[in-house]
């Protein structure tokens, strides 16, 4: 069962499993560098259906399926579903799973959905309470700047600090200690606000929030940046991205040379229009579940923290001239199921 050994931090003494994943993405990020890393890339906005929030729905319900198909299982073989979005009451989630009929719950998180989807899901797994537990989360394009900006058909021009919202969602199904990849701990997070208030500026709202739980993880568990192959953050772009490692330095903390953003990672930033990267519940799920999982199921890489960053915002929030308050959970994932020591020796 997992032990907690801090007020945020939980370590896994049987770490459970990653057992089976999925991602699926829209026909800009098949033409990103990433493109064959998805499981299924759809040049059709649509997805086939009347409207744009039909088709995230349907991306969402093609990539459990994957995920289920590539694991062997049915939705019958999963005990709990953790799901959210970025559209008003998670309809995505609740519209698009519902015909599964897998005991249900819904959250938010913003942008770092995935990443309290999985530590929910460990937790629950872990405990011995789950068997199967599946994260799945996704975003939009057109349904985010319809919901967040303006309609498409507004043609307003974007900041360069503006990021592009991934049409992607990714899903892992989470089961007891069998395999790698494992997830060995877990860090819950707290809002943090500095008191950003430019919609257009995700980057730097949320960079405060990696800051706290990438520092909180490495305190509480004794384990310093270099023990990481990666430190990835979902969603910062290039400017949340430069902050962040400036931050982290004020603790003497320098991730440099390893650290990886999902907003950078899944567009061309020369080739593609995407200004300071790639946003939305869908990037960082879909890169974590389409890039890295195969790496480390493999070997070829060891160990990553993978803190997804979410602003917790809303448009009548916004409106009304509030700051954009954000928050990340860390998810430390391995190709090793050897627990965390609590005495911070010889960690890894």
């Amino acid at each position: 069962m997992a032990e907690k050994i801090s007020r945020n931090t939980f370590i896994m003494n049987d770490p459970p499993t990653i057992y089976s994943y999925a991602a699926s993405g829209g026909d800009k990020e098949g033409q990103g560098p990433l493109a064959e890393c998805f499981d299924e890339i759809c040049t059709d906005s649509y997805f086939g259906q009347p409207t744009w929030e039909k088709a995230e729905r349907e991306l969402m319900r093609r990539t459990v399926m994957h995920a289920l198909r590539k694991g062997g299982l049915s939705p019958d073989d999963i005990d709990y579903m953790f799901s959210g979005d970025l559209l008003n009451q998670c309809i995505s989630s609740t519209f698009g799973l519902r015909e599964l009929e897998i005991p249900f719950f819904g959250i938010y998180g913003a942008c770092s959905t995935m990443s309290e989807g999985l530590v929910l899901s460990s937790l629950l797994t872990d405990s011995k309470i789950g068997g199967k537990v599946i994260a799945v989360t996704s975003s939009h394009f057109c349904t985010a700047e319809r919901q967040f900006r303006f309609p498409l058909s507004y043609g307003g021009i974007r900041t360069p600090t503006a990021q592009w919202t991934c049409t992607a969602s990714g899903a892992a199904v989470i089961s007891e200690s069998e395999r790698p990849p494992y997830i060995k701990g877990v860090s819950v997070g707290k809002i943090i606000d500095l008191g950003i208030t430019d919609a257009n500026n995700m980057g730097a709202a949320m960079a405060p929030a990696a800051d706290y739980i990438i520092s909180t993880y490495l305190n509480d568990t004794g384990l310093s940046a270099d023990n990481f192959d990666y430190i990835v953050t979902g969603d910062l772009g290039t400017v949340g991205s430069e902050l962040l490692k400036k931050l982290l330095l004020i603790r003497k903390i320098n991730i440099e040379k390893n650290h990886a953003d999902c907003g950078m990672m899944i567009f061309d930033p020369i080739k593609q229009d995407v200004h300071a990267g790639g946003s939305g519940c869908g990037c960082s799920a879909s890169v974590l579940c389409g890039y890295f999982l195969d790496k480390i199921k493999s070997g070829e890489i060891k160990n990553i923290l993978f803190c997804a960053t979410g602003a917790l915002m809303s448009t009548t929030a916004t409106q009304q001239g509030e700051s954009i308050p954000s928050i990340s959970h860390a998810v430390h994932i391995s190709y090793d199921n050897t627990p965390l020591k609590t005495d911070h020796k010889e960690q890894l």
